[in-house]
C-alpha cells in the first residue's frame, strides 16, 4: 500500500484520528486536513477549514505537492449542535448544515478532479443513523446527515463513469470528544422541559458507545474492498435499528424513539 494516499478530513481526533492511524499503520501515505491538528507518526498534517472553499482548494493543492494522487478521501470534520427547533437561532442552524454538509461538499468538489484524471478513486463520508432515524433536539445534526446520503447517492451515478466508488459509514454512538464539543442549547426548556434529560440521555449513550478504532476498521474496509456498498452501519445494534426502521411503519418508529428519548 505504500502507493496509496489517503486524504482525511477532521483527522485530529475521534474517529477521524482512529482512521488515520489505522490507515497510516497500514502503509498508507496519510493527510489530515483540519484547523487544529499537527503532524505525527506519519501523519501529515494540513491547515484547513471545509467552511471556506478556498482554503480546501488550498489545501489539496498543497497535498499534491507531496503526492502523486488522492486514492481515497474519507470526508469526516463535523460537530454537534442540540436545542428545540422553535429555539435555535437560525445562524446555529446554518452554521451546522455549513460544517457538515458544505463542509463535505467543499472537500468533494476539491478532489473530484484528481480522481477523474487518473478514472479512480473512492469518496467516503461519515454520515449516521441519526440520518434515517433523526433524533429529537438534533434535529440539524440529523438533517446534516440525511443531506450527505443523498449528495453521495447522486454522486456515485454521477462518476460511476470515471470508476469512482462513494459510500457512507453511518456509525451509532461512538465515545469520542464529539459529545464534550456539541453546542447544546436549553433554551424554550420551560417550554420544551425535557430537554436536558433528553439530551443527557444522548450524552451517556455516546459515551457508553463504541470506540473510534470500530469505525475506523470499517472505513478501512470500504476503501479496500473490491466491490463495498454504498452505507455501511456501524454497530450491530444500530443495524437492528435501520433494518426496522425500512420494515415498520414511519410513523411507529418515530414513537418509539421519541418515547426513548
Amino acid at each position: 500500500m505504500l502507493d496509496k494516499t489517503l486524504v482525511i478530513t477532521g483527522g485530529s481526533s475521534g474517529i477521524g484520528l482512529a482512521t488515520a492511524t489505522l490507515f497510516q499503520s497500514k502503509g498508507w501515505r496519510v493527510f489530515e486536513l483540519s484547523r487544529h491538528g499537527h503532524s505525527h507518526d506519519g501523519i501529515v498534517h494540513v491547515d484547513c477549514d471545509v467552511t471556506k472553499p478556498e482554503s480546501v482548494q488550498a489545501a489539496v493543492a498543497e497535498v499534491m505537492k507531496q503526492t502523486e494522487t488522492i486514492d481515497v478521501l474519507v470526508s469526516n470534520a463535523g460537530y454537534g449542535i442540540s436545542g428545540a427547533i422553535e429555539f435555535t437561532a437560525i445562524e446555529d442552524a446554518k452554521r451546522q448544515i455549513d460544517v457538515n454538509f458544505f463542509g463535505a461538499l467543499n472537500v468533494t468538489q476539491a478532489v473530484l478532479p484528481v480522481m477523474r484524471e487518473r478514472k479512480k478513486g473512492r469518496i467516503l463520508y461519515t454520515s449516521s443513523v441519526a440520518a434515517v432515524l433523526p433524533v429529537p433536539y438534533q434535529a440539524f445534526y440529523s438533517a446534516s446527515k440525511a443531506a450527505i446520503n443523498a449528495m453521495a447517492l447522486a454522486l456515485a451515478n454521477e462518476v460511476r463513469a470515471f470508476n469512482i466508488y462513494v459510500g457512507c459509514l453511518m456509525p451509532g454512538d461512538v465515545a469520542t470528544g464529539f459529545t464534550a464539543a456539541r453546542d447544546k442549547s436549553d433554551k424554550g426548556s420551560e417550554v420544551y422541559r425535557n430537554i436536558t434529560k433528553a439530551v443527557s440521555a444522548m450524552e451517556k449513550d455516546e459515551q457508553n458507545g463504541m470506540r473510534p478504532e470500530q469505525m475506523a476498521k470499517i472505513f478501512y474496509r470500504m476503501a479496500t474492498r473490491r466491490n463495498p456498498a454504498p452505507f455501511y452501519i456501524g454497530g450491530d445494534v444500530y443495524k437492528v435499528f435501520c433494518f426496522l426502521n425500512r420494515i415498520l411503519p414511519t410513523r411507529f418508529v418515530n414513537w418509539i424513539e421519541g418515547v426513548m428519548y
